[in-house]
């Protein structure tokens, strides 16, 4: 059996277009999970966190559908709905992926 050597998936081994987007997957995660709780103060602090990230996400050279998800974040205004939070979940879980398979060069 050969084992490989994994390098941990740490902060000092991701580039800063990893940590953007998993910062934004982690806080679309807390929003979510917030709002379904009925926490949505809390909630709307993460949106504002996650609008943050996405903003700055908009000028990387990032996949296309991964710019149409920062697009939609930094664009939705106010209120939130048990659909909306759904819909954030599953982009913090696509968010999440691209994050484990982007190469460090960027």
């Amino acid at each position: 059996m050969i084992l490989t050597k994994i390098k941990p998936f740490s902060v000092e081994n991701m580039s800063e277009t990893q940590l953007l987007v998993g910062s934004l997957s982690n806080d679309l995660f807390r929003r979510a999970s917030l709002t379904q709780r009925g926490s949505t103060e809390a909630a709307q602090r993460f949106m504002n966190e996650a609008k943050r990230w996405s903003v700055q996400l908009q000028q990387r050279d990032i996949a296309e559908y991964i710019k149409k998800i920062a697009n939609e974040i930094s664009d939705q205004a106010g209120g939130i709905t048990i659909e909306l939070a759904e819909t954030y979940l599953m982009y913090g879980i696509l968010l999440q992926n691209y994050t484990l398979h982007l190469d460090n060069r960027n």
